[in-house]
C-alpha cells in the first residue's frame, strides 16, 4: 500500500488518506481482507500526527470500508454486495458534483467537455470493475 500527503492539496490530510485508501480498494491493489498498516506505522511513514491517521481510518470504518478492532490491524471489508439506496447517493454525492461542476464553470470548461471527462474516467473504472 502506498499512502501520499500532498502539502499543496487544500484537501485536509486525513481525507487525502480516506481517498487513496478507497481508491486503491477501487483499482483491486488492496482486497477485502488485506491488512493496513498500523495508525502508528502510516503515521510514522507519512512523518503526520497520529491522530490525523486515527480519524482516515474511523472514517472509513464508519463508511464500512474497513474493519477495525481494539488491539488488531485494520482490514478492509468485504465489498458491499448490495448497492447504496437513491437516497444515500444523493446525500453522499451531490454535494461533491456540485463543487466539481462548480469548478469546471471557473475554468471555462463547458457542460459537454465535463460530461466527457465524467464517461471517459468511468469507462476506465468499467475496466477495473469488481469481479
Amino acid at each position: 500500500m502506498f499512502i501520499f500527503v500532498d502539502d499543496k492539496n487544500p484537501r485536509p490530510i486525513y481525507l487525502q488518506i480516506v481517498m487513496q485508501i478507497k481508491e486503491q480498494i477501487r483499482k483491486g491493489d488492496l482486497k477485502p481482507g488485506d491488512p493496513l498498516p498500523s495508525v502508528r506505522e502510516l503515521a510514522e511513514s507519512l512523518q503526520i500526527n497520529l491522530h490525523t491517521v486515527h480519524r482516515a481510518y474511523q472514517k472509513l470504518r464508519d463508511q464500512g470500508i474497513i474493519n477495525m478492532r481494539l488491539g488488531q490491524c485494520a482490514v478492509v471489508a468485504k465489498l458491499r454486495e448490495i448497492p447504496a439506496s437513491h437516497e444515500e447517493v444523493e446525500s453522499i454525492l451531490e454535494n461533491r458534483l456540485n463543487e466539481l461542476i462548480t469548478e469546471a464553470f471557473h475554468l471555462g470548461v463547458s457542460k459537454e467537455e465535463f460530461s466527457h471527462l465524467v464517461d471517459k474516467l468511468l469507462e476506465v473504472q468499467d475496466k477495473g470493475e469488481r469481479r
